[in-house]
């Protein structure tokens, strides 16, 4: 079950958050993020406050969280993106994360798919989203997915430099 997240829910997303951190240490993944830089517990926070942080509960336990919004970052207006959707039409899917003790039972896919609906719902069929490009995992479930990479863009993203930001986009109706 997706649902909105709660202030009560911080602790578990930041453990999430750090789970992937340390899965990183060890080379377990490649994410691309820096801890202490992002994601953090104030950009969650500051998600929930907005109303736009979700987490999937996974038998009672949060095991996935993102945030959905129709914000486009600076770096996407440079993305060469296959259809010029109107701003108002466009949802984006931001920060994706699943529990790494917790991958292989679909929580990606099921959070994706809540996207999905959550964006027709809102009457945004066009979706964009993006990763950085040493994460492969996150590359190849959206590409399962149905999302195009469309573009590579240089920059430095949430305080990250030298990310080499992937631009995926997916049209759910023509």
């Amino acid at each position: 079950m997706v649902r909105k997240a709660k202030v009560s829910d911080i602790e578990r997303v930041v453990e999430i958050y750090e789970n992937i951190f340390k899965a990183q240490d060890r080379g377990e993944l490649s994410v691309g993020w820096v801890r202490g830089v992002y994601p953090s517990r104030e950009t969650a926070m500051q998600a929930i406050e907005l109303g736009e942080l979700f987490v999937l509960e996974d038998d009672g336990v949060i095991a996935a969280s993102a945030k959905i919004n129709q914000t486009q970052g600076e770096e996407y207006h440079g993305a060469k993106w296959s259809i010029d959707a109107p701003a108002e039409c466009v949802m984006v899917l931001h920060t994706l994360t699943v529990d790494p003790e917790l991958r292989g039972k679909g929580c990606g896919t099921q959070f994706v798919d809540f996207y999905e609906k959550y964006a027709l719902e809102n009457d945004c069929p066009y979706l964009r989203m993006d990763t950085n490009a040493i994460n492969a995992s996150a590359r190849r479930l959206y590409a399962r997915l149905g999302y195009s990479e469309v573009d590579i863009v240089p920059c430095n993203f949430n305080g990250i430099p030298g990310v080499n930001l992937v631009c995926l986009e997916k049209t759910l109706v023509k």
